[in-house]
């Protein structure tokens, strides 16, 4: 028999709910861009038309580890967000203005 989230959530002690919680929000506030389109419910598909591209492009995107700015700035703006740079020191953190778009 399946058992709803909620039945089992209530059945954790305070610390492991408080303990999931965090780890929820640590794993959500980091991830690949893959993982960031598949939790927006969007296809490579509806990316690529969104980017007027083909989906074999957003396929490569997924994968690389280097990429331009812009083609980054491109793929997070298709999927409604807005790419923010920042940079962090111990004084505290800069957001980076170079590259925004005009």
């Amino acid at each position: 028999m399946v058992k709803k989230f909620e039945q089992l959530r209530k059945k954790m002690s305070p610390t492991a709910r408080r303990s999931a919680t965090e780890k929820t929000k640590r794993l959500l506030s980091e991830m690949p861009l893959q993982e960031l389109r598949q939790a927006l419910r969007m296809s490579q598909q509806k990316l690529a038309e969104q980017l007027h591209t083909k989906q074999a492009n957003i396929s490569r995107i997924e994968r690389r580890t280097d990429m331009y700015i812009s083609t980054l700035r491109n793929y997070i703006e298709a999927m409604g967000g807005e790419l923010d740079i920042v940079a962090k020191f111990p004084e505290g953190i800069i957001r980076i203005n170079q590259f925004q778009s005009i």
